[in-house]
């Protein structure tokens, strides 16, 4: 039996794809489902003398690749909309890798001022104290400060779709139109936004990152990352950050992932729906100081996430916090019953985390409420909407009646 190559991938509704992209059939035994190759070598050609070591397209040694990393790069690709894939043990090393294998000393960056934690470290110490590459964070809400941040020597943009944790919305599409006349690369983590619900190499990103341990994953067993692009960009990802730098996924992982991504579609459209829900009961509460999710006409990005994301929903993330101290919020988080504290998103059940206003990279950048109260980031999973609101209310109930 016959399955869709790599060629004819693109052919295939999204639905369609998510089942099976990348599934090969196994030959030696017959699984219709590609089995985990626990192997960190794999048969040499006669002649290996002649061999690339560092080829990364031909399974040989585990590191450079292999079968089940193959398989998922092509569906991964495939799904993006982009041409190849690099994909990695994390999506930390998939971020690096991007930064590492573009970027040289001398080179200046424009970053989001509200970024994932890592990547705020790497531009705002580590890239510059190391390598000499400068960084300037901009308010990604704000285009023409983007644009007064373009130096001679701007080699890349860098930013989030919907930003971790204020959930700002970026502008895309004026992104990629400012990083071409700047002859800059534009590079966008969209693990809040995965596809199908929004591919920002369609609107002319260079490169997409996703941390797959999030929702392409979507149970919370498995991590990884992944780079997607032309065939060109991905080639030197693989040739300079996968091959040397040996941030490899395992088989195991690659394998769950694969697996996770089957129902990822239909995952979203529950999780984005529920959370526009929980979002509105939140917002209608006199006990929540704020909530900041792009789904509410109050927030500041809300047209631009309407238009941009073409009414598909808002992703699956918030931030809110109640009224009163930090101690306050962390007894609303020990009321809470059916949602989990811990950190994360994207998994199946429903994830809560309470981070101060300080203490984080770039915090002083978040908005005053964030600043005040701190916040509690809530990613929305699988279960009944109703049975979300009802834990909240009755832990909001709990956390008052002893204040």
């Amino acid at each position: 039996m016959s399955r869709p190559d790599k060629h004819e991938l693109s052919t295939l509704s999204f639905n369609t794809l998510s089942v099976h992209g990348g599934n090969e059939i196994d030959k030696t035994s017959g699984a219709i489902r590609t089995p985990i190759v626990m192997a960190n070598s794999y048969l040499l050609p006669y002649d290996p003398s002649t061999m690339d070591w560092s080829d990364t397209e031909a399974p040989s040694y585990t590191r450079n690749s292999g079968h089940n990393q193959i398989c998922l790069q092509r569906k991964l690709a495939a799904m993006e909309g982009g041409e190849d894939a690099a994909v990695f043990a994390t999506g930390v090393a998939a971020l690096h890798a991007v930064f590492f294998t573009f970027l040289k000393s001398g080179d200046h960056v424009i970053v989001g001022d509200v970024t994932y934690e890592a990547v705020w470290r790497l531009f705002a110490e580590l890239l510059p104290q190391r390598y000499k590459i400068e960084a300037t964070f901009v308010d990604m809400g704000d285009m023409e400060a983007v644009r007064a941040a373009v130096r001679p020597n701007t080699k890349l943009i860098h930013t989030e779709t919907i930003a971790n944790p204020t959930t700002k919305v970026a502008d895309i599409a004026t992104l990629v139109s400012i990083a071409r006349k700047a002859g800059a690369l534009l590079s966008v983590d969209s693990t809040f936004t995965p596809p199908p619900f929004f591919r920002p190499l369609a609107l002319g990103a260079d490169l997409v990152i996703h941390s797959l341990t999030k929702y392409i994953n979507g149970h919370g067993d498995a991590m990884g990352g992944v780079v997607v692009g032309s065939k060109e960009l991905i080639h030197h990802v693989k040739a300079d950050a996968l091959v040397d730098l040996g941030g490899t996924i395992s088989p195991f992982n690659a394998w769950l992932i694969t697996r996770g991504s089957v129902t990822l579609p239909l995952r979203l459209k529950q999780q984005f729906a529920t959370a526009q829900v929980v979002a509105n009961s939140l917002a209608g509460d006199e006990r929540v100081a704020y909530v900041t999710y792009p789904g509410l006409e109050s927030h500041d990005q809300h047209q631009l996430a309407k238009a941009q994301f073409a009414g598909k929903g808002y992703g699956g993330v918030m931030a809110f916090a109640v009224e009163g101290d930090p101690d306050a919020q962390n007894r609303f988080v020990s009321n809470l019953k059916v949602i989990t504290s811990a950190v994360s998103l994207g998994h199946d059940e429903t994830l809560i985390v309470h981070v101060g206003g300080s203490g984080r990279g770039g915090a002083e950048r978040y908005p005053l409420n964030f600043q005040k109260y701190g916040h509690l980031r809530l990613s929305i999973g699988l279960e009944d909407p109703q049975d979300l609101i009802a834990d909240i209310k009755n832990a909001l109930d709990e956390t008052f009646d002893r204040s």
